[in-house]
């Protein structure tokens, strides 16, 4: 059966790279004829790009490579990505599984399933990632968020964090030659984009590999004269990074968002420490005032694990009252969770899961009073808002989308708006039945 007359699904696991990889195989099935196709039923190729970040991602990749093949027996089942890649043996034993595509082959996607469709004999396109030097050539022309889009510039990890596996698999730093990145958004652009998204799996390192001038503030320099372009946004950021210079620098760029990501993990330096985090809390709180000082009212984000094995009751708290200083916007809390073939997982103290959650419930509640507080910095004021998407709410049609500073802004719908608008609005606190951070009434 010819490519043109073949349905295809490609059902994404993990985080925002993933997407965006996804994202970038659907295009080029596309390209060469496949009709794309819903996870359902129906499906004669059925492509999971997986993920691997915990056991039990792992455990959701084979799940949903076993749905895949439940659902069509006959048909192709691909596993590709993170788990693909450290799974390999376990995903060829387990014997669902028709083609096995590791990290840095997902460019090749079109050819393997033209191969496999040709002799129709169980095959895997992985190599051993941390010896590649090369950046995988991927891009898009278009996202699915179709306001927003998502531009990966960077690959792989050199820190190994204790708990992490992913330096094991997506590789060494590798980073996109600028021009080419550049190409992607004056495309995304030319179709209509607004903000951009730079994201890597350590958007810090951007640059590293690459000649003295491609590094990430170039790259944003560069980005923001495109024609078009209105917003840049930044993936999460490592404390490293943020200096008086690269922060003033990002100020004196307008299309750059007063939004940033540093990754925390814990507010404890002896866990910090057993992480293998390479700061300690008095260098990320020095890195949270120099982006204050140079931006007004940033929304500063962060990460936290909690119940890290060792850490104590007495740990947890130093955490909680670190976070409680800093003041984030918003925290996005993970219960430690083990991963095979980390140290953390052969460490000592590992706790009990009720534990881990009861903390986590901790942090979680004091970050709904963080976000409460931070809308309530910006309440009353008229505020650039990008619209994204429509939803009823209370039994009325409301456009909602996010501020530079990413606070959810929720207005009625009017005729001089719609999803992909940019207009002025100005804001209140918002009632209890609307799940955004700010009410508003479009003025422009």
């Amino acid at each position: 059966m010819s490519e043109r007359h073949l349905k295809a699904c490609v059902h994404n696991l993990g985080c925002k790279v993933n997407s965006y990889e996804s994202q970038a195989m659907v295009q080029l099935l596309q390209d060469a004829g496949y009709e794309i196709v819903p996870f359902e039923p129906g499906a004669d190729i059925y492509i999971i790009n997986t993920c691997t970040v915990t056991n039990i991602a792992d455990r959701k990749s084979r799940q949903m490579l076993h749905r895949a093949r439940k659902m069509n027996p006959g048909a192709v089942v691909a596993a590709a990505g993170c788990y693909a890649q450290t799974g390999t043996e376990t995903l060829l034993e387990d014997g669902t599984v028709d083609l096995i595509i590791g990290n840095n082959r997902k460019q090749n996607i079109v050819e393997d399933l033209s191969r496999f469709l040709e002799n129709r004999t169980a095959s895997r396109d992985v190599i051993e990632i941390g010896k590649t030097k090369e950046y995988e050539r991927l891009g898009i022309n278009s996202a699915s968020e179709r306001v927003r889009a998502f531009v990966k510039v960077q690959d792989g990890c050199n820190q190994f964090c204790s708990y992490c596996i992913i330096p094991y698999a997506r590789g060494r730093v590798r980073s996109r030659r600028t021009d080419d990145a550049l190409d992607e958004i004056r495309s995304l652009a030319s179709a209509g984009y607004q903000e951009i998204i730079l994201t890597g799996i350590h958007l810090s390192s951007y640059g590293i590999d690459l000649g003295e001038d491609e590094n990430l503030l170039n790259l944003i320099r560069s980005a923001s004269a495109i024609p078009g372009i209105r917003r840049i946004r930044l993936g999460s950021l490592e404390p490293g990074i943020i200096t008086d210079e690269f922060a003033e620098a990002l100020s004196g760029i307008p299309e750059v968002c007063p939004h940033f990501h540093l990754s925390l993990q814990s507010g404890c330096d002896r866990t910090l420490a057993r992480m293998n985090r390479r700061y300690t809390t008095a260098e990320f709180r020095e890195k949270c005032e120099i982006l204050r000082h140079w931006f007004d009212n940033p929304a500063l984000t962060t990460d936290i694990i909690t119940g890290f094995p060792g850490e104590t009751e007495e740990d947890f708290k130093e955490s909680f009252r670190f976070v409680e200083k800093i003041r984030f916007f918003e925290t996005h809390v993970f219960p430690y969770s083990r991963r095979e073939g980390t140290r953390a997982d052969r460490m000592d103290g590992q706790l009990p899961e009720r534990i881990k959650k009861e903390r986590s419930a901790r942090l979680l509640a004091l970050n709904k009073i963080r976000q409460k507080e931070y809308a309530a910095l910006f309440a009353g004021r008229t505020l650039e808002v990008l619209f994204e998407e429509k939803e009823m709410m209370g039994g009325k049609p409301y456009l909602k989308g996010h501020t530079r500073e990413y606070l959810t802004v929720c207005a009625e719908e009017t005729k001089e708006a719609a999803p992909g608008s940019m207009v002025l609005v100005k804001t209140e606190l918002p009632s209890e039945d609307l799940h955004c951070n700010l009410n508003g009434i479009i003025i422009q």
